[in-house]
């Protein structure tokens, strides 16, 4: 594997979160902890192939939670530790990352939030930036893979020198761009077993003892800063003095393209320890100018931190960002937008501009779920048993969960009406029960059950709340890229671990009516969703058939995968399969269906859908 190599100086093509991999190795880290989380999903991806041939340790943590929790007491016992995770999953973590603010590190501890401006992959596009100035810990952001190998070395030993926690702040096109990398040294030793000093007045963060951490709190932000003037992160690139940019993270790229496309030489301030801020640096920069342009994604909060230091520094500097209008409050940039407003400032035109091409939009394209996906079967199943029984879409309430099957909201099933979160698809259908007549159906997929599913259901259990709770078992992680979960029993180090049963876990709690059914038996599993639908009480499903990307696989490596067509004679053209089933491998024709054997898996799940029995099998062999 080209990551693990040890030839300092050779360049090698890598992903922006292999790089941060190649850092860990690097940096000597000795434990690793995650929860899966677009953007941030490769670098578990990546460690799980590189993780115990590195001597590193490696595990995924049921919930981002835990994953904090875990690296925290890893680094108390002297051991370099690192999580990441994507920038909800901080709002997960943020009970114990808040608290460890407070009781700082003894051996490195570095705590990577991706965050997705644009919420390309997620349900916000919160800034995170603020997490580290409520948590008073440093924070790094890098703009290149590059510079985020080097960085994740530095954050450690930063986290060691002043004894702090250091957040590692990442966003999308850093995470999941590629790049040269040059590698560095691994060092010859890595340890990953330490030994817990006790220190109760430190760690025991009782009262007494958090009114007394708090200043020492304050004092590690000192120090930080004092490092910040001299961090090799925090430069100044020399321009024509006319406009200075103060810029960071994978904005800082735009700027840097948008100087040499326009011919234009600003002088460009590039932070990379983004908190706390060199603030005599800064000052210094603000005095120099008489024009500021402040390039950040998402919130202000570089813009607005610049403007309190102007106003006693320089208060008749003109400052162009977000507040002044200039630049969008949301979503992420681009070379145009930041080009647009240097272009402005220097009165010059951006040569490829092309007028023709303004205002025209590139077609929609929505996910779907993947042919063969044992989830579609499962909406089928159920829309037939709310059929049945004659109930309509609005007597229930279809609460969703975040995983492949949110992707349920898209027609023809439109069984996603609420979603917040993790596991809020059990957490509020209590509220719906409670609150409406309507019956909350819940849908949850295995490895977000053992994120966080399992309290909701305590709590409408405990509280006798009626609600039917859909466990989609599909045997994987999916949507992040197929990682481990406590229910394959298998590790983050792909060895055996302890395999959690879901169906007993919900017994255990006490639930009655607990079935289990493979989805792709479509009338079984309508038979049991109108027996739930029915049932006076906590009703939990586990539909469970393995992703069908996964299963294809293992059928390929095994032998001929069947091969599904259209009888021309039986099909009606009516429709029915697309108008309920929707595979994104059914083809319609002007007087026919057909099935594009390129996409269709070979599933069969399509078989029952069709009342004139229609799909066949054509023939026995490969793709």
């Amino acid at each position: 594997m080209e990551l693990l190599e040890n030839q300092p100086g050779k360049k090698i093509f890598l992903l922006g979160n292999e790089a941060v991999v190649r850092g860990l190795i690097e940096a000597g880290v000795g434990f690793v902890a995650t929860y899966p989380g677009t953007p941030s999903s490769e670098v578990g991806g990546t460690l799980e192939k590189a993780a115990k041939p590195a001597g590193i340790y490696f595990e995924y943590a049921p919930n981002e939670k835990v994953a904090m929790e875990e690296v925290a007491a890893s680094s108390a016992s002297g051991v370099r530790s690192f999580t990441a995770m994507k920038h909800v999953g901080l709002n997960v973590a943020s009970d114990a990352f808040m608290t460890v603010g407070y009781t700082g590190v003894r051996a490195g501890l570095v705590v990577m939030t991706a965050d997705d401006p644009s919420a390309h992959s997620s349900q916000n596009e919160q800034d995170n930036r603020y997490y580290a100035r409520l948590a008073g810990v440093p924070m790094l952001e890098p703009a290149t893979p590059q510079e985020g190998k080097e960085m994740i070395k530095y954050a450690f030993e930063l986290s060691e020198k002043i004894g702090a926690m250091v957040m590692f702040r990442t966003t999308t096109r850093m995470n999941h761009v590629r790049g040269v990398i040059t590698l560095g040294d691994i060092p010859a030793e890595r340890k990953t077993k330490g030994h817990f000093d006790k220190a109760p007045s430190r760690f025991v963060t009782i009262p007494s003892n958090a009114r007394r951490e708090h200043p020492e709190l304050l004092k590690r932000l000192e120090k930080a800063e004092e490092i910040a003037e001299t961090s090799p992160f925090n430069y100044i690139l020399k321009g024509d003095g006319r406009v200075g940019i103060i810029t960071s993270g994978v904005a800082y790229n735009y700027v840097m393209e948008m100087r040499n496309v326009l011919g234009i030489e600003p002088d460009v301030l590039k932070l990379g320890l983004t908190f706390p801020l060199p603030r005599k640096t800064l000052s210094d920069f603000i005095r120099a100018h008489d024009t500021l342009m402040i390039a950040e994604e998402l919130e202000p909060i570089l813009e607005k931190e610049v403007m309190v230091l102007a106003k006693d520094v320089k208060p008749s500097v003109r400052m162009v960002g977000k507040l002044s209008g200039d630049l969008p409050l949301t979503y992420e940039y681009n070379s145009e937008v930041v080009g647009s407003v240097m272009a402005k400032l220097y009165d010059v035109a951006i040569p490829y501009e092309n007028e023709d091409l303004k205002g025209i939009e590139l077609p929609v394209r929505p996910p779907t779920l993947c042919p063969g996906c044992p989830h579609r079967a499962t909406y089928h199943a159920l829309a037939k048993a709310m059929k049945a029984l004659k109930i309509k879409p609005e007597d229930v309430v279809f609460s969703s969960d975040i995983g492949c099957y949110t992707l349920g909201i898209q027609e023809p099933f439109e069984m996603a009406d609420f979603l917040l979160c993790m596991g809020s698809s059990v957490g509020a259908a209590g509220g719906f029960a409670q609150s409406s007549d309507q019956i909350p159906i819940s849908f949850i997929g295995d490895s977000t059950f053992f994120h966080s599913g399992i309290p909701g259901l305590v709590n409408n259990l405990y509280n006798k709340h009626r609600f039917v709770y859909v466990i989609l078992d599909n045997s994987i992680t999916a949507m992040t890229g197929h990682q481990p979960n406590p229910g394959m029993g298998i590790t983050g180090m792909h060895e055996v671990g302890q395999k959690i049963d879901i169906e007993a876990v919900v017994k255990g709690l006490g639930v009655e009516f607990v079935k289990v059914v493979d989805p792709y038996d479509i009338q079984p599993t309508m038979k049991l969703f109108k027996e739930a639908l029915q049932y006076d009480g906590p009703a939990v499903i586990i539909a469970r058939h393995p992703c069908a990307l996964l299963e294809y696989r293992d059928k390929k490596r095994k032998g001929p995968v069947p091969v599904y067509t259209v009888n021309e004679e039986k099909c009606t053209n009516c429709h029915i399969c697309v108008d309920t089933f929707a595979c994104p491998a059914f083809v319609a024709l002007p007087h026919v269906m057909s099935i594009d054997p390129a996409v269709c898996l070979g599933c069969g799940s399509c078989v029952p859908v069709c009342p004139f029995n229609a799909f066949e099998v054509l023939k026995e062999g490969e793709q």
